[in-house]
């Protein structure tokens, strides 16, 4: 299940990232491109057979899964500033470019290198698995590594939260309004996935369910976002042709 659910979660991204090629070509919202791809290079990352193979290259130290957390710092980032300016959501964007904003970036940051430079990563592992298998140190310090790359996405998202339900409460239109609510649903499941370190082993699973589901609401709320953008352009174009 949980292999599906990672293909499932890379080919829906890939797709949305391939649909937005034409236009970022063109010179038309770059930083939507921009998201969708980096969101694509994360889970490719985290899937075990790309994992290993990519980090085989760089060494076997497992340097790949901090490459991942800063793709996925700077995927976030660029989409905060997406939906925030995207709904005038200024107290968002406040707090995510702000000196708060700054702050908890740079302490994720520093905590995410910290940590690693601390634990014994020999031996490439797809979400640092058997590293945590090693020995109870090194068990402590990849949850909170986890931890620390967990902290910028929680705190970009739950910015946004508010302007998203404001946006629930609205009376735009279906498809801006289905995406505020998949933007929402994105922001509890990774609020959810903080809860990481306190899930007993039974129910591990519910890991990857988290953040995967984060990842698919993120996406696919973005995109109904921008399809709806793209129909209201067309709107009036069709109904000048009509009134000829």
């Amino acid at each position: 299940m949980i292999a599906a659910l990672q293909w499932t979660t890379l080919a829906v991204c890939a797709l949305v990232a391939a649909i937005r090629i034409p236009s970022a070509l063109r010179g038309e919202n770059r930083s939507l491109f921009g998201i969708f791809a980096l969101m694509t290079l994360a889970i490719l990352l985290s899937i075990d057979g790309p994992y290993v193979a990519i980090d085989q290259v760089l060494g076997g130290t497992n340097v790949t899964n901090v490459i991942l957390r800063f793709v996925v710092f700077a995927a976030i980032f660029l989409l905060g500033l997406r939906v925030a300016r995207g709904f005038s959501a200024h107290d968002a964007l406040r707090l995510i470019t702000g000196p708060i904003g700054i702050a908890v970036a740079a302490a994720a940051s520093l905590v995410v290198v910290a940590v690693f430079l601390m634990t014994d990563t020999a031996g490439s592992s797809a979400g640092l698995v058997g590293i945590a298998a090693r020995n109870p140190r090194n068990a402590a310090l990849v949850e909170y590594y986890g931890a620390a790359g967990r902290l910028y996405p929680a705190f970009v998202t739950v910015a946004l939260l508010p302007a998203m339900l404001r946006t629930l409460r609205s009376r735009l239109p279906v498809l801006v309004r289905s995406g505020a609510a998949l933007l929402a649903l994105g922001t509890v499941a990774i609020s959810l996935s903080l809860l990481s370190p306190v899930i007993p082993p039974p129910l591990g699973f519910l890991r990857f369910v988290f953040n995967y589901t984060a990842v698919l609401c993120l996406v696919l709320g973005l995109s109904l976002i921008w399809l709806a953008k793209v129909l209201a352009r067309r709107a009036p174009k069709k109904q000048a042709v009509i009134t000829r």
